[in-house]
């Protein structure tokens, strides 16, 4: 069995600690940085599967580690930690390759929530992705394989089974924001929140590409998935 391994890099000790107890649940071996040196040091020694990193780190900033880890090591999957100050960089960071974004103070509960629903979806492709939920999943995994071709397709195909549910219309939004594609994004924004007035990742979605909010993320569901299970 291939083993799975997470790094989080993390300037704060118990930060560190924390993340490292919420991940050991999950069965993967768990490894921490202190700074972006330290933590492309090691990726370059072992595999990893999934990268907690923070954007605020002591030298290299979070955002330039990001780019290279992306560069250098683009199957690996990374996942931004943000205090509130620094949350703006959150959209630039997603754009950049992000999977997704988890805010301190955070919980136990969502870490490990974020770190299962990553590794679940990529056990999907084209051919094993054909309801609903699924194809949800897919959409979000090819965004973060950078294709967006794809990623469209599977929300298309999920807007077409269910066409009165707000995440696919979300997702189609996702991809056309980080093409760049701002009034297009919109669209598909206010056509989730419209079919569903209380999708709250639609509304914060719309309310940043629109300038109604000062800062923000990219949000494409961000546990919301989770809630409604």
């Amino acid at each position: 069995m291939e083993t799975i391994r997470m790094l989080v890099v993390d300037d704060e000790k118990n930060i560190r600690f924390t993340m490292s107890k919420s991940l050991e649940g999950l069965g993967a071996q768990i490894r921490t940085a202190v700074n972006g040196e330290e933590a492309l040091g090691m990726l370059h020694d072992e595999e990893y599967s999934l990268v907690f990193l923070d954007l605020k780190l002591p030298g290299m900033d979070g955002l330039e580690v990001l780019r290279r880890i992306r560069e250098g090591y683009p199957r690996i999957r990374v996942v931004i930690i943000s205090a509130h100050g620094s949350i703006g960089s959150a959209v630039d960071a997603m754009k950049l390759g992000a999977v997704d974004f988890i805010q301190k103070p955070f919980s136990p509960d969502e870490i490990r929530g974020v770190a299962a629903g990553i590794l679940a979806r990529e056990d999907l492709d084209e051919s094993s992705a054909d309801d609903y939920p699924s194809l949800i999943e897919l959409a979000k995994r090819r965004i973060a394989d950078r294709d967006f071709t794809a990623a469209r397709a599977a929300a298309e195909r999920a807007i077409a089974l269910d066409p009165a549910r707000a995440e696919a219309y979300n997702l189609v939004g996702v991809v056309l924001e980080i093409k760049g594609e701002g009034l297009a994004a919109q669209k598909f924004y206010r056509a989730s929140s419209d079919i569903d007035p209380t999708y709250r990742p639609a509304w914060a979605n719309l309310e940043r590409v629109t300038g109604l909010s000062g800062s923000g993320r990219i949000d494409l569901d961000h546990g919301e998935q989770r809630r409604r299970r």
